[in-house]
């Protein structure tokens, strides 16, 4: 039995959905056995596949199990065994890009002239 790449992906939870495993393997973001590998490609037990995740971090999983139906999340670790490294952390600057900008409540609608002046001192 032979399972495309791209299903597995989103079965082993490695993406989201489908179409986002489609689009990195497309990228040339995922490596099988060492090789670029394109979304149809069919995997085997005990194939090494190597998810570029940025930042200089590479997902490293060993297929060790076919599956082409999704699973429960607790059970998806079973289909694969992670050799990866830890994910780096971010840096104190990355850490102020990620959080959002000004949060409001919702449905407080469009803030006031004085709400918008105190979110220009904040974000000074």
């Amino acid at each position: 039995m032979s399972v495309r790449l791209d299903k597995w992906l989103q079965v082993a939870r490695a993406y989201k959905t489908r179409s986002q495993a489609t689009r990195a393997c497309t990228l040339g973001r995922v490596r099988v056995n060492g090789y670029v590998a394109k979304p149809h490609k069919s995997l085997e037990l005990d194939d090494r596949i190597e998810i570029d995740k940025g930042r200089g971090w590479v997902r490293i999983l060993i297929v060790k199990e076919l599956r082409d139906k999704t699973l429960p999340k607790a059970e998806a670790g079973r289909v694969f065994e992670d050799l990866s490294p830890p994910p780096p952390k971010l840096e104190p600057l990355e850490l102020l890009m990620r959080r959002t900008p000004a949060s409001r409540d919702r449905g407080t609608g469009r803030p006031t002239k004085r709400d918008r002046r105190r979110m220009d001192r904040i974000k000074r």
